[in-house]
């Protein structure tokens, strides 16, 4: 069977920046919802009409993948509407409750990362914003989709996300 929309990929990658230091690998493959929003469009692009088995080198810009760093996605709210445990890497979807910052995007996760007495920064950057990729990936199965992944266009109990940061030093997957 050869990858179309909507059907679901089985995907083994690795997933570099522009110099080559590692960011994430998938040994293991992971099923991808091709037609939807598991993937990127260049990603799913590179793999249309490829059968299992197919590899290939995909060199992404940033505006091909999680866009262009915004420093105004940088912000500092009162430490006083956060909980006692906030720490770097907590995230919240849209701005955490009581944020006075105005203009805060409501549909962007934000990401702590750093925490003082008076003030937390907060970063509504993808992790990998503004950062050049270079994706090395494995076509390792494809199949239907089910009724299911069609509705929702993506499949069901997917383990992968590159939403959440990994802690420091250590891989997505």
């Amino acid at each position: 069977m050869l990858i179309h929309a909507p059907c679901v990929v089985s995907l083994r990658w690795r997933l570099e920046d522009a110099q080559g230091e590692l960011i994430d690998e998938l040994a293991e493959p992971i099923e991808f919802f091709y037609g939807g929003d598991d993937l990127l469009a260049k990603v799913e692009e590179e793999l249309a009409d490829q059968p299992v088995g197919y590899k290939a080198r995909v060199k992404l810009e940033p505006d091909q993948a999680f866009g262009q760093y915004d420093a105004d996605l940088v912000f500092f709210e009162e430490r006083a509407i956060f909980p006692s445990e906030v720490s770097p890497g907590m995230q919240f979807d849209g701005p955490p409750p009581g944020a006075t910052t105005p203009d805060l995007r409501r549909d962007a996760i934000y990401t702590v990362t750093e925490v003082y007495d008076s003030h937390v920064v907060l970063d509504g950057n993808h992790p990998l914003a503004g950062i050049a990729l270079v994706l090395d990936v494995e076509v390792c199965d494809v199949r239907e989709a089910s009724a299911a992944e069609i509705e929702s266009g993506s499949v069901e109990d997917s383990a992968f996300t590159v939403l959440t940061p990994p802690p420091s030093g250590t891989l997505l997957h």
